[in-house]
């Protein structure tokens, strides 16, 4: 996978910007690897993460006139796609989590056995979380969002974020046991 564009950056966002189609095919060429990962964490499966970045990628090109420059592109765009995931997330299903309960002292990623982990694992693991599980537990330990963040973006509570973050942490404990 390449880490720059095929042409300069600017030239291709400039060209996207006049509908130019080889333009558009080369910036989706280039970012679709790396923003499909994003996709994946948030997805149930492979079919929805593509409808995300489908979707995603057509939220990019209407918005591209509002990337200022400010920051890496690369930033903007998978910015797109966490929140494209995050509307997707709410129209299929809503959080499950039904009461606010509080949080418990969070263990640390050594308690949780998380760093003994390959890659790749772990995000099948995060795939398998259920859907508010996953939802919120990326956004917090993924993506850097506060609970406050995650809240606002999901139209729940801080309460039901925090609940959430650490029944998915329990949930992926009780995995982790069984694989080592």
């Amino acid at each position: 996978m390449e880490s720059n564009p095929p042409v300069p950056l600017s030239d291709l966002l400039d060209g996207c910007l006049h509908n130019d189609r080889r333009s558009q095919e080369q910036l989706y060429q280039w970012l679709s690897p790396r923003l499909y990962a994003v996709c994946l964490r948030y997805a149930a499966d492979r079919e929805a993460a593509e409808d995300i970045l489908q979707e995603g990628f057509i939220k990019l090109f209407q918005k591209l006139s509002s990337f200022r420059g400010e920051g890496s592109f690369e930033g903007w765009a998978r910015r797109i796609m966490v929140n494209t995931a995050i509307e997707h997330f709410r129209r299929i299903k809503p959080l499950l989590s039904l009461e606010d309960t509080p949080a418990s002292k969070e263990p640390s990623l050594q308690e949780t056995g998380l760093t003994n982990l390959e890659a790749k694992e772990l995000n099948e693991l995060i795939r398998q979380l259920p859907v508010g599980y996953r939802t919120v537990f990326n956004l917090y330990a993924v993506e850097g969002y506060n609970h406050a963040e995650i809240a606002h973006q999901l139209g729940i509570s801080e309460g039901t974020s925090k609940s959430q973050y650490a029944r998915a942490k329990k949930w992926l404990q009780e995995r982790l046991k069984t694989i080592q």
